[in-house]
């Protein structure tokens, strides 16, 4: 067990978890890349789904999912029109 008080205890800890997943993820083969890729795509559609349905207060399935549709076409409107970007615009 590990005292979580003792900030140097803990970075190395966070250093050891950080290093096994970068050993992990190099020791994938392309195909278990895209598996991997994939299955995390799937899993975040559901908890946009989860979410949706959350936030409008339904348990209808069909309704979430046609929310999410419409907030997936909200961000690909956004970005395509460049009010969105993944970098800071340049100086």
């Amino acid at each position: 067990m590990i005292d979580e008080s003792d900030p140097v205890a803990l970075k190395a800890l966070q250093d050891d978890i950080y290093r096994e997943k970068v050993l992990r993820a190099r020791a994938l083969t392309p195909t278990q890349r895209l598996d991997d890729a994939l299955e995390l795509s799937d899993g975040m559609f559901h908890w946009m789904h989860a979410g949706a349905m959350h936030q409008l207060h339904t348990t209808d399935e069909a309704e979430g999912w046609k929310e999410v549709e419409r907030r997936l076409k909200v961000l690909r409107y956004v970005h395509g029109y460049g009010y969105y970007r993944n970098e800071p615009p340049a100086a």
